[in-house]
């Protein structure tokens, strides 16, 4: 069951990449106002912002990942009675 999961969890988790990009930019609207997050080689901005924007994407990516990784095996097994991993 693993082999046969591997493709869809791999899907999935590209889609929960886009999807978890897309929430961190609009979180990031509604914190600092801004359009874009600051690059950490962006000289103009201070390492408090660049560090916070880092901590606030990868706590995002890390949730949507886990949510979306959770979901697809919940969703393998309703349809075919097996827990993939």
């Amino acid at each position: 069951m693993k082999l046969l999961y591997r493709p869809f969890g791999l899907a999935t988790s590209v889609l929960g990449g886009i999807v978890a990009g897309m929430v961190f930019k609009q979180m990031w609207k509604r914190v600092a106002g801004e359009e874009d997050p600051p690059k950490a080689v962006d000289e103009k901005r201070g390492w408090r912002e660049v560090l916070v924007a880092a901590s606030i994407e990868g706590a995002v990516f890390g949730a949507v990942k886990a949510a979306v990784d959770r979901g697809g095996a919940a969703g393998v097994k309703r349809i075919t009675g097996v827990w993939p991993g």
